[in-house]
């Protein structure tokens, strides 16, 4: 393959590429079906010159007939570009730009015909003129292209040309090229071989300066988009390519010129070349000032909203960084602008702000900011960015605002950024220091620090959310413990009262004795446990498999204190369950009270032991006391603190019965009758034989 097809061939695919990419964007604008049509042609002239360069299928009538189809298309599109231009009415007079398209018809229709009549015309004119006169035809075109260009810069508004200074300058070059290769062959009387062969490979050259052009334009219909990082990254290896060829250049120059140590440091020059490469492809202001570059230069707004939103979100929401929330707010928000380092300030309970974290390296160590510093107040008044080395040159755009004096000792400090989590309510205040490259400080920084700065505080309002309600489950943890401790106790205090009542009279009985000295020992063991508890009450209560037939009758006994004494109809077999031996037996505890309570002296308290069918051992505990109504069951029976005994009861009794059942895989349900009875049925899953085995492991162990 030669050189000259690899050439066209290199403008093949970028025209192909091209082509594609308008294609899948055209949204039907006569403007983008232009240019569509002009990158078709053009990659199909491109195609057919590789081929001619190859193998020559082509005529020479059919080759200069396709350079003519060439140029026109694209002039064609030039016309186009003018439309908008006369109807808006800020270009030229509608007739000049008709004059124009007509000259354009008029000089290709006549180049076009001359091509193929020109074989025709051998015998009338001689050799001599006929190229001559064809090569004229073409500088011709090129130069209406170069004038075409230059009328379309020039009338465009000044303030749009950034929109569509590549396209003049991908079709002035174009255009450029051709009138000095037509004018070079008509000055010499034969086609620069080199200029040809290059032309596919400087053509190849032209459509990203189209693709920026076209995705700049959105008027054209061609929604094109261009991925900064994707550019980013080509324009930095296309960087460092072009550094390695120079460097190669250079180190070729010193091997060959450099005598006796020409080989040495061609080596040495070419290790230092790749070490200054490395260091420039890593270095954060290096990559800073190509980002910033490309922003100003390539793309209609400063930043990709869409990636850098992600990416602030992605920054703040990355719990797996290492960073606490309030550096991965500093680093948000840093990285948006630039800056290396920053300082946070919180709002306290008291209005002043406190210094809550720093990142990088900034020089400024202020662990309070007064709620009324004037600068704080303008930020919360104005709800506006503080940039302090322009509010230096420009106080009268700040009202009148001087350098804060908490600030004095940072010399690179930049912005003041409030943090608003909802309208005039500033939840925090950062400090960001100078960027590692200069910023263009405009509307576009403005909107994205201060949109940002709101989804930030938005984030820390959050947090502080989650640890205030973390601190309020804890002291709610406490506080239900507190109120649990104190029922246990108020309960045997009733137990202790009774007995100490009774003694006046039954002192003398011996089997009143044993019942009391019973009844002490139980609440003397009862609040030892308790104080264990105390001591460790972030300990787990462990759970072991017990008798449930004789817990059960060890609550009994302790409740012979009270009046009606409860009786009981134990189960014949042997029952065992896993639970805290304590907290079952005090769950039984608070019901059989409750029941002797509502029952009354003269009342009746029956306890029943069964299994059901469910492999579950239930205990009824019933009274004949006032009963329940459903809607008392359903609303306010389980509902903590909500008692009906007045200053004498917390109404915590039934509900921590209920929720201590349910935790081991059972439930407490409740039947009544008003004014006849109630029903307490606790319902718990039984162990099997493996936990039996476990229990005389232990028993005996």
């Amino acid at each position: 393959m030669t050189v000259g097809a690899v050439s066209y061939l290199a403008g093949f695919f970028a025209y192909l590429f091209l082509s594609a990419l308008l294609l899948v964007s055209w949204r039907g604008n006569l403007i983008g079906r232009s240019l569509i049509l002009a990158s078709a042609v053009t990659m199909i002239w491109c195609a057919v010159l590789a081929l001619q360069e190859t193998y020559l299928f082509f005529s020479v009538a059919f080759i200069w007939s396709i350079e003519i189809v060439r140029t026109y298309v694209w002039l064609l599109f030039l016309g186009k570009l003018f439309s908008p231009l006369k109807d808006t009415g800020t270009g030229p007079r509608s007739t000049t730009a008709k004059s124009i398209n007509r000259g354009v018809h008029l000089a290709v229709g006549v180049q076009t015909t001359y091509v193929w009549i020109s074989p025709l015309l051998e015998e009338s004119f001689p050799d001599v003129f006929r190229p001559a006169f064809q090569l004229c035809g073409h500088v011709l075109l090129a130069l209406i292209g170069l004038v075409l260009v230059e009328q379309y810069f020039r009338n465009i508004r000044t303030d749009l040309r950034w929109r569509v200074k590549f396209l003049c300058f991908a079709l002035g070059g174009m255009f450029a090229y051709d009138f000095y290769l037509y004018s070079d062959a008509l000055l010499f009387q034969r086609i620069n071989a080199e200029l040809w062969v290059a032309r596919g490979a400087v053509s190849a050259l032209l459509p990203p300066l189209f693709i920026v052009s076209a995705a700049r334009n959105p008027q054209w219909s061609v929604d094109v988009f261009v991925s900064r990082q994707v550019v980013f990254h080509s324009v930095t290896l296309l960087g460092a390519g072009v550094y390695l060829l120079l460097m190669a250049t250079a180190g070729y120059y010193i091997k060959t010129y450099g005598g006796e140590w020409g080989a040495i440091a061609q080596i040495v020059f070419l290790v230092g070349a790749f070490l200054l490469l490395a260091l420039l492809l890593f270095s954060g202001q290096m990559r800073a000032h190509i980002r910033v570059f490309l922003n100003k230069n390539f793309f209609n707004y400063a930043y990709d909203y869409r990636e850098e939103w992600l990416r602030i979100i992605t920054t703040l929401s990355d719990t797996g960084s290492g960073l606490p929330l309030e550096e991965r707010v500093i680093v948000a928000l840093g990285q948006a602008v630039e800056s290396p380092s920053g300082v946070l300030w919180v709002r306290a309970s008291n209005g002043h702000f406190v210094w809550r974290a720093s990142f990088g390296e900034p020089k400024l160590d202020v662990p309070l900011i007064d709620r009324g510093d004037v600068v704080v107040r303008y930020m919360e008044d104005k709800a506006w960015i503080v940039n302090l080395p322009e509010m230096l040159v420009m106080p009268e755009a700040y009202d009148g605002l001087s350098w804060p004096g908490w600030v004095e000792s940072a010399s690179d400090a930049w912005l003041l950024v409030p943090l608003f989590q909802q309208k005039q309510q500033m939840l925090g205040l950062m400090l960001l220091t100078r960027p590692r490259t200069p910023i263009h400080w405009n509307w576009e920084v403005i909107d994205l620090l201060k949109t940002s700065g709101r989804l930030a505080a938005s984030y820390l309002a959050l947090e502080d959310a989650g640890r205030a309600l973390a601190e309020a489950r804890q002291f709610e943890g406490f506080n239900r413990l507190s109120a649990f401790i104190i029922h246990d106790l108020k309960n045997l205090i009733a137990q202790l009262s009774l007995v100490v009542r009774n003694a006046e009279r039954h002192h003398n009985n011996p089997e009143f004795m044993r019942d009391a000295i019973k009844t002490v020992d139980h609440a003397v063991g009862k609040m030892s446990r308790l104080m264990s508890q105390l001591k460790n009450s972030g300990s787990v209560q462990s759970e072991r498999v017990i008798d449930l037939g004789e817990l059960v009758g060890e609550v009994l006994a302790s409740r012979k204190v009270q009046a009606p004494i409860p009786t009981c109809d134990m189960f014949r077999q042997r029952i065992l369950v896993r639970a805290n031996r304590d907290r079952l037996a005090s769950s039984f505890e608070h019901i059989i009270q409750n029941a002797q309570d509502a029952a009354g002296k003269n009342g009746r308290v029956r306890v029943r032991m069964r299994l059901d069918q469910n492999g579950h051992a239930e205990v009824e505990i019933e009274d004949n006391g006032q009963g329940m109504d459903e809607e008392f069951i359903r609303t306010r029976l389980f509902k903590p603190f909500e008692t009906t005994k007045g200053v004498t009861g917390m109404g915590i009794g039934a509900y921590e019965s209920r929720e201590y059942i349910r935790s081991l895989g059972g439930d407490l349900s409740v039947r009544s009758e008003p004014g006849e009875r109630t029903l307490f049925c606790f319902s718990i899953p039984i162990v099997t034989n493996s936990d039996e085995l476990a229990l005389n492991e232990v028993n005996s162990a």
